[in-house]
């Protein structure tokens, strides 16, 4: 059913991403199907990574641990975005596509007072994207 999971990560809270993970793997597992951790860093230094490139291979290493644990095929894919409060949806959008994923899973909140005003990430590629979206709390 499914053939490429995309599963996008803040590698600032890696340590909050445990559910989505597992239900990743739990579902590529089941499907056969293939893992791409996505990453939205900026191209200005961060508390995670002084340069894009840092980030980049720290995503790429966060994959390939993550595939290994997990016991799945696992990639990577890097955005760079020059604004991500306002960039980050419609890029994730973007990779999701060319990814050619079919099936995103991703970790979310429980809903705050802001989320009835201004919707999440989960719920705009929900909404605007081709690929089914399974958003996992906790």
């Amino acid at each position: 059913m499914f053939k490429k999971i995309v599963s996008p990560v803040d590698l600032t809270h890696a340590d909050k991403l445990a559910k989505a993970l597992s239900v990743t793997g739990e579902l590529a597992r089941a499907y056969g199907a293939e893992v791409c951790f996505v990453g939205v860093t900026g191209s200005t230094p961060s508390e995670l990574a002084r340069t894009p490139d840092e980030f980049r291979k720290q995503l790429e290493a966060f994959a390939a641990e993550q595939g290994e644990k997990l016991g799945v095929s696992a990639s990577s894919h890097m955005i760079v975005s020059h604004d991500p409060a306002v960039q980050m949806n419609h890029e994730l959008e973007a990779a999701i596509t060319e990814i050619g994923a079919d099936l995103v899973v991703m970790a979310t909140h429980p809903p705050e007072v802001s989320d009835y005003f201004w919707s999440g990430h989960g719920a705009h590629l929900a909404a605007h994207s081709a690929a089914s979206v399974m958003l996992i709390r906790g």
